[in-house]
């Protein structure tokens, strides 16, 4: 699969999270099978691309390619004006968020509420491809099935930003009123499959490989983006392309290679924040990698308040050796899509 001119190792991708996927968590999921990666959202608010925020999730030191960066706004200028922000800064793909549900988000006319108006949506994608083509970065969007029940128009303003000049559409399987509650549903991803020449990529309630195989067969789509299920479960991505490429599953990870990793992505964590706030940013981190272990409630009670980065190692390293001690390798992923869907809580973000 190829976005403009860049050929993708594999067709997973990383979903963009906002508070989740920074520079640490997506050089994990690419070392871990994926494909492509997406950043957290970039505000086009201009007085914001300042802030310590920002500067953060506009670091790409040491990311391999190809790097793309999700802008948010409401103002054709102002978008346009961020995607060549964000170039100068090493991004070489511009995706438009058009799916965010965070009433924070939605509450200025950003994210998934841009589906509510056609027009505006269009001339966002317009002014960004424009802007974008003078330095040769291809963009994609990234969108839900429409804002409610009632106006589902997905495949109506996907045919659009493709003939905008678009070269990849994302689609959740949900409604922005839907949130992340529900089944994901993929009739309409495979309507904007069948309508659109440019790939197109599923989204949504893919936690396992089985998962995986049925959304591909489901929706004829190109490739599949993985959020929540990565989240303390980077390894999902060698997982499901080891099914895809066999039929068989792949042994889970040791304790001892999770140990390993989980260390290796708090020191990186840490080195992108400071000492007060990458210990307390990680904590999420840490607490999913760990929420289906034995013993995890009581692990997170006391990891929670610990305040410097090297009592929160040591307390990880103690868990993990003694999970070791007990067990060889980690859980299967779980099917959780039955009434027991994780539900994160919506992190604190600068509004678009």
């Amino acid at each position: 699969m190829h976005i403009g001119p860049f050929a993708l190792a594999n067709p997973l991708m990383v979903a963009p999270m906002a508070g989740v996927t920074d520079r640490p968590f997506r050089q994990l999921c690419k070392r871990l099978g994926a494909g492509y990666a997406v950043s957290e959202m970039v505000t086009s608010r201009k007085d914001l691309w300042n802030t310590l925020k920002t500067s953060r999730r506009a670091n790409h030191a040491g990311e391999p390619g190809p790097i793309a960066v999700q802008i948010a706004g409401t103002e054709a200028a102002m978008m346009a004006e961020a995607a060549l922000y964000n170039i100068d800064r090493g991004a070489q793909i511009i995706d438009i968020n058009m799916g965010c549900p965070a009433k924070k988000v939605c509450n200025k006319w950003a994210g998934s509420a841009l589906m509510q108006d056609e027009p505006l949506a269009l001339q966002i994608i317009e002014a960004v491809v424009q802007a974008c083509a003078t330095r040769n970065v291809p963009v994609t969007l990234k969108m839900r099935t429409g804002w409610c029940q009632s106006h589902k128009n997905a495949v109506v303003l996907a045919r659009a930003a493709e003939s905008a000049g678009v070269q990849m559409v994302a689609v959740h399987g949900r409604t922005r009123e839907q949130g992340y509650k529900g089944r994901a549903e993929y009739d309409t991803i495979a309507a904007v499959k069948a309508a659109l020449r440019i790939p197109v990529v599923a989204n949504g309630d893919i936690r396992t490989p089985e998962q995986a195989r049925e959304v591909l067969r489901a929706t004829g789509a190109d490739a599949l983006m993985i959020g929540r299920a990565a989240q303390g479960r980077p390894w999902i991505f060698r997982e499901i392309n080891h099914f895809l490429a066999t039929g068989e599953h792949l042994a889970p990870p040791l304790v001892s290679e999770v140990k390993r990793l989980l260390i290796e992505h708090l020191y990186d964590h840490y080195s992108l924040y400071d000492e007060f706030i990458g210990v307390r940013s990680a904590r999420k981190h840490i607490a999913w990698y760990v929420r289906d272990l034995p013993g995890a409630e009581a692990f997170r009670s006391h990891m929670n308040i610990l305040e410097d980065s090297t009592a929160q190692v040591a307390w990880v390293e103690q868990f993990m050796d003694q999970l070791g001690a007990r067990m060889d390798r980690m859980p299967l992923a779980r099917d959780t899509t039955d009434g027991e869907q994780d539900e994160e809580e919506p992190q604190k973000e600068e509004t678009a």
